[in-house]
């Protein structure tokens, strides 16, 4: 699979019960990438991302950030944005509250995005309008 099959297979806005099948694949593709860089498909990750931040359930902001962790190349690829799962402020109580060292490093690195115009509800919207037109679904 890759972003593509992704897309067409889940679409832009997934259905609510494609996204434990998202979850997984994304989680699998995180891991290859941690045992070795380049092992997993970091545009594959990325639609998996955007899928799951376009669903905006506050839970897969650690699985998003998981994601974006995993590598040199899937930081780069991985908007942080993206963690903003919930909104700013949803995915930042979720980290908090998960207590885990890497919903922590998520959590001190959304906190410094406060007051950021890409984080704000706008700033997110326009995150949405853009991966639309990434993807060819804003035409």
């Amino acid at each position: 699979m890759n972003a593509d099959d992704s897309l067409a297979l889940y679409g832009l806005w997934p259905a609510p019960e494609s996204l434990k099948k998202i979850r997984v694949l994304l989680g699998e593709e995180t891991r290859k990438e941690r045992r070795s860089q380049g092992e997993g498909d970091t545009d594959l990750m990325k639609s998996f991302c955007v899928q799951l931040f376009n669903a905006g359930h506050a839970e897969d902001a650690l699985l998003v950030w998981s994601a974006k962790s995993a590598s040199m190349d899937s930081y780069a690829s991985i908007d942080l944005a993206l963690v903003c799962v919930s909104g700013l402020e949803g995915a930042r109580r979720f980290l908090a509250d998960h207590g885990s060292a890497q919903a922590q490093r998520a959590h001190e690195l959304l906190s410094q995005c406060i007051g950021d115009e890409e984080f704000d509800a706008s700033g997110l919207d326009a995150t949405t309008n853009f991966y639309a037109r990434y993807y060819g679904a804003g035409d």
